[in-house]
Parts: structure tokens; C-alpha cells; sequence
């Protein structure tokens, strides 16, 4: 047995030796195949096992395959925008055919060369169709994405152009501080301190120019004002401003006074409540009000346009809210003198002439009130919650503006006030996400163009409105909108996603590239096409997004290279041959000894 077991030994040897050399000799073939993996032999011998320890009967050698999927291949830069390499672990998802049939196979490979075929399908060069997530128009993956069934053929052809309706919009605005304040009616209107437009785009693609109105307001509070201006703290009551000296009125609240302040010349010795100047009025209300039980948020200044201001600084949700003037009786004219307009409600029976003043009634259909019931937050339902300002240090009471948004036909669109903190920032709550926007169309389901598009809702971001004593100032204005476009072209990115550009400066994100990882990725079955097939030993499919859960990344315009180096293949090349050639030696020295064996008489 032994002289022929080694004959055996050498037959294998040449088996095995050969089958090495036909690994090699695919290698070096396919030494520019874009995604190709090498294999390597593996040599294990077979072990004849004999009973008795005097007698060696000898086994065989047999070369196994080794692949080496997981190895890298060299990155090189490609030309084309639909290239794609994988840099770390993962596979493209691909089938043979693009009808999505549930009866062909999913195959993996990692040869990026995709291109568009006639049909708008991404192919690569094997002819595999390039497999991913359809996007949502909310920019959402399928919720089953860790399943097969979530792909879709990848598709970029376009019938048509897109339209991108505007959803989001931002402005940074500076309002200036030193405006002149007006007094909101009813129905909260007012002559425009600034105007400023921002262009949209509606579903069906049509540019829409909205317009932006401010103006500076006394706020929703209660507030008497008077007609003149120009007032100093120094104006003397009775010297330059011609009162008659001993004419007396009186401020209240629902919570506090009244208050009598008596206009005095100076002259002997002074009245309960004697006021001088406008600068001694404003003291004294200011302290009244303040030292009142229980106090009551109400504050005397000059206004921007030197015009005496009597105002409610805080507006509690619930409560009456007024301010009452009044003068100090029949034939006093204090007040009027002062310019506050006063009316004789009854002269018949010596009524004295009040000026009631009552918080604006802002309509509760289109204005909402919020917060605390004595710290509210007032504004438009499209607008931003004011912070809670009651006692709070940031509050000022003369950071109020309304703002008007009309379209392109001047139809009012929505309206509303917000408010500045004494810093000049925006003094806004934000939204359950973390924004501080204009909802335009929020309230009414959405805007309607009249020109059939869809109902349009847009969020407009004002974090970045300020009110400082400059000029107004445009920082800038954007919106994520555009006009109709054709497609231009089709790229990846290193995340994965497949984006259509257009002629319009817009792009679409269309799919996302999952990237399939295995257990064992060594383990998977070789197909025609640089391409591999689940195996039991590969463990079952993972599909990742890229960067995450160990999957590598997408390099867009790249290719993967052979991972076979030819040195090193010429090198086993030699090799293999010697040992082929060793083996053969066997056998013709074996034939020899069977030969004189044969010769033996």
C-alpha cells in the first residue's frame, strides 16, 4: 500500500497545485474588474491512518478556497456623479432585473459603476439593478427599511421638471426702536413705519411676492396719549405749557387709585398733589402706582415723539384692564390742555370728562391669549407666544409692533403683534420644536393663491427679528423654495442618498442607499458579475444606513479596485509551479520503483 498510497499523494499534490494555479490566474484576470475580491488556496492534508505503528501508509493533500471579501480594495477618483465606492464594510443591494419581482434574488456586490440606462434605472457595469429606500416627500424612509420588501429600483428619470413649494422661510430684520408708537384701534390698524417683501413659490411653481408690514404700536395694553408732543421733563405746567394753575385730575386703575395730581405754579405753599413739571407728573404717577395696595402696573413717560404716555405696562388675562383720566372736575381742562382727548360723557349733570381707556379688544377669532391668568401671553394664532413678561427685569413695555403680511393682490394674509425684550431681541416662546415662526396659513388650513395650486402653509423664523435705535436694516431673507426646473443631472452622497439636481438651483433627495452587512462576509456565494449571494455560512443580511451600526460610507464619485495585488500573485504564481512540478517528480520516481518491481522474476 505504501508504494502506490504515494502515487496517490502525488496525484493529489498536482490536483491540489492546479487548483491553487486556477485561483491565481483569476486573480491576475480580473486585476482591474472594479469590486473584485480575491481568493487564495488553502492546502489541508488527508491522513491515511494505518493500526500498526511499524507500517506508514501516506495520505493527500487538498486545496480549499479562501475568499477574502473582506478586504479592501484601493479608492481610486472616477468622472461620473453615479460612481460610488464603499469605503468600510457593507454592499450594494442589486437584482438582475428592475421589475422588483419578489421571485428574483438580491444579490450584493460592492461594484459602484452605476449609470442611467434608457429607462431611468441606476445599472452598474455587470448590468445589476442599484436597489434603495424610496424618500417620502416628508424626506421619511419606509418604517420596515430593515426589510428586503422596503427597496424599490432605483429610478431617476423624469417626465417632467419639479416645483418645490416654499415651507420654510427666514428674515433677520432690524426694527428701528426710535419709531414713533401708534395706538392700536379694534381692529388693530396702522399707518406702515416699514415694509419689506419676500417672493414664495406655491405648489404649482408660480413665484408669489409677500409683502411684510410693521408698525410701531403702543402695545395691547391700555394707553391714553396725548395728541401734543415735543414735551420736555423740564416744561414748567403753568409757564410754557399755559395750564391754569389749581386745575386738578385724576389716573385710576381697576386695581389702584384714583390718583389727584393738582397743576401748580410754584407760587406760596404747595397743594396736596402740586405738580410742577411733566418730569415731577411722570414721578408721581409712576410712584402712586407703585407704592399702591395692591400695586398696579402702570407707567407715565414721554413717548418718541415727546407725547405724554399713560399706559398699563402689563395686560392680565380675565380682568377689566382699563385705565381711567379724568378731570378734577366742570370746567377743568388740565388734561385737554395736556392734549389727552377727554369727552364731556353727560355735561347736563356735571359728569366731569373722563378718558376711558380699555386693553385693545383684539378679536378672539384671530387672536389667541395664552399663559398664566395673570401672565399671559398675547398674540396672532400664527405668531409667536409672547415670554411671560409679569415681573420679569427683560420686559419692556415699549418693544411692541405689529406686523401685517398681505399677498400679491394686498389681501391680508394674517396679523398679529409681537414683542422686544429690553435688550432689542425677540421676546417670543418657542414652539414644540423648538422654533420661533410665523405659521402663515397655520390657522386657516393654509393660503390659497386663486391660481388652483395647493393650500400652502410656511413656516417663517423670526428668532432673528431685533429692535435696536439704528435704521432698519435687512440682514438678509430666505425660503426653501423654487420655481419649476428641469433636471440637470443625478449624484450620491456620502450618506447615501440619491439627489436630482435642477435647472432651477433646486435639488430632491429621491433614494437612499442602504448598505448590507453580513456576519461573515467571506462566507458569501460568488456570482457571475462581481457579485455574491447569502449563504448560511455568510449569516443573514443586515441592511444599515451608512456610518451607522458598522457600516462604511459612500464615496461619491469613486470606484473600488480589484483588491489583488499582482506582485504578490506572481509571487505564489512561482511557487505553486515549483510544487506542481515536485509532485509530478513523485510520480515518475514511483513509476521507476513500480517498474522494477514489475522486472522481478
Amino acid at each position: 500500500m505504501g508504494l502506490f498510497g504515494s502515487l496517490f499523494t502525488g496525484v493529489s499534490a498536482l490536483g491540489a497545485q492546479s487548483q491553487a494555479t486556477a485561483m491565481i490566474s483569476n486573480n491576475i484576470a480580473n486585476v482591474n474588474t472594479t469590486g473584485f475580491k480575491r481568493s487564495e488556496a488553502s492546502f489541508n492534508s488527508l491522513v491515511t491512518t494505518e493500526g500498526r505503528s511499524s507500517r506508514y501508509s501516506p495520505g493527500t493533500v487538498v486545496a480549499n478556497r479562501i475568499q477574502r471579501v473582506d478586504q479592501q480594495g484601493s479608492i481610486s477618483q472616477s468622472s461620473s456623479s453615479t460612481d460610488a465606492a464603499i469605503s468600510g464594510n457593507g454592499f450594494f443591494a442589486v437584482k438582475r432585473d428592475g421589475d422588483d419581482s419578489a421571485l428574483t434574488e438580491f444579490l450584493y456586490t460592492r461594484n459602484g459603476q452605476f449609470s442611467e440606462d434608457a429607462q431611468g434605472f441606476l445599472r452598474n457595469s455587470a448590468g445589476f439593478y442599484l436597489y434603495g429606500w424610496p424618500i417620502d416627500v416628508n424626506g421619511d424612509l419606509p418604517a420596515n427599511q430593515g426589510d428586503l420588501t422596503s427597496l424599490v429600483p432605483v429610478d431617476v428619470a423624469f417626465l417632467g421638471g419639479l416645483t418645490r413649494p416654499t415651507t420654510t422661510a427666514e428674515l433677520a430684520i432690524n426694527l428701528d426702536a426710535s419709531e414713533l408708537d401708534q395706538t392700536l384701534t379694534g381692529a388693530l390698524t396702522g399707518t406702515v413705519d416699514f415694509q419689506r417683501g419676500l417672493t414664495v413659490y406655491d405648489s404649482l411653481g408660480s413665484a408669489q411676492p409677500i409683502t411684510f408690514e410693521y408698525i410701531k404700536t403702543y402695545g395691547p395694553m391700555a394707553t391714553a396719549a396725548s395728541g401734543t408732543t415735543n414735551f420736555s421733563a423740564t416744561d414748567t405746567l403753568v409757564g410754557d405749557l399755559a395750564l391754569t394753575n389749581g386745575h386738578q385730575f385724576t389716573v385710576e386703575s381697576e386695581n389702584a387709585g384714583p390718583f389727584t395730581y393738582e397743576v401748580w405754579d410754584g407760587v406760596g405753599v404747595a397743594p396736596a398733589g402740586a405738580i410742577q413739571t411733566i418730569g415731577e407728573l411722570i414721578s408721581a404717577i409712576n410712584t402712586d402706582f407703585a407704592a399702591a395696595v395692591p400695586a398696579d402696573e402702570v407707567e407715565a413717560f414721554i413717548g418718541n415723539a415727546g407725547e405724554l404716555v399713560i399706559q398699563r405696562t402689563e395686560f392680565r388675562s380675565g380682568a377689566a384692564n382699563t385705565l381711567i383720566i379724568s378731570e378734577g372736575g366742570v370746567g377743568q381742562t388740565a388734561l385737554a390742555d395736556l392734549g389727552f382727548a377727554v369727552s364731556d360723557e353727560d355735561a347736563n349733570v356735571a359728569t366731569p370728562n373722563t378718558l376711558t381707556v380699555v386693553s385693545d379688544d383684539l378679536d378672539s377669532t384671530t387672536y389667541s391669549n395664552g399663559g398664566p391668568a395673570d401672565n399671559p401671553s398675547y398674540s396672532g394664532e400664527e405668531f409667536p407666544a409672547f415670554q411671560n413678561y409679569y415681573g420679569d427685569a427683560n420686559y419692556n413695555a415699549r418693544g411692541w409692533w405689529q406686523i401685517v403680511i398681505r399677498d400679491p393682490l394686498n389681501n391680508e394674509l394674517t396679523r398679529g403683534i409681537v414683542n422686544f425684550n429690553s435688550d432689542g431681541t425677540i421676546n417670543a416662546l418657542e414652539d414644540a420644536e423648538g422654533n420661533v415662526d410665523i405659521e402663515l396659513g397655520g390657522s386657516t388650513g393654509g393660503v390659497d393663491w386663486g391660481n388652483g395650486s395647493s393650500l400652502q402653509t410656511i413656516s417663517i423664523d423670526v428668532s432673528r427679528f431685533s429692535q435696536f435705535n439704528s435704521d432698519y436694516t435687512v440682514l438678509f431673507s430666505d425660503q426653501n423654495g423654487a420655481e419649476l426646473g428641469l433636471r440637470t443631472g443625478i449624484e450620491l452622497d456620502r450618506e447615501g442618498f440619491v439627489i436630482a439636481r435642477f435647472s432651477n438651483g433646486a435639488s430632491s433627495r429621491l433614494y437612499k442607499l442602504p448598505l448590507v452587512t453580513f456576519a461573515n462576509q467571506n462566507g458569501l456565494q460568488e456570482v457571475s458579475g462581481t457579485a455574491y449571494t447569502e449563504t448560511e455560512e455568510s449569516g443573514e443580511e443586515n441592511l444599515r444606513e451608512a456610518g451607522t451600526g458598522g457600516a462604511g460610507f459612500v464615496e461619491p464619485s469613486t470606484l473600488e479596485n480589484s483588491n489583488v495585488d499582482l506582485a504578490d500573485e506572481f509571487a505564489k504564481l512561482i511557487v505553486s509551479q515549483r510544487a506542481f512540478s515536485a509532485g509530478s517528480k513523485i510520480i515518475s520516481t514511483v513509476d521507476q520503483m513500480t517498474e522494477e518491481l514489475l522486472r522481478l522474476r
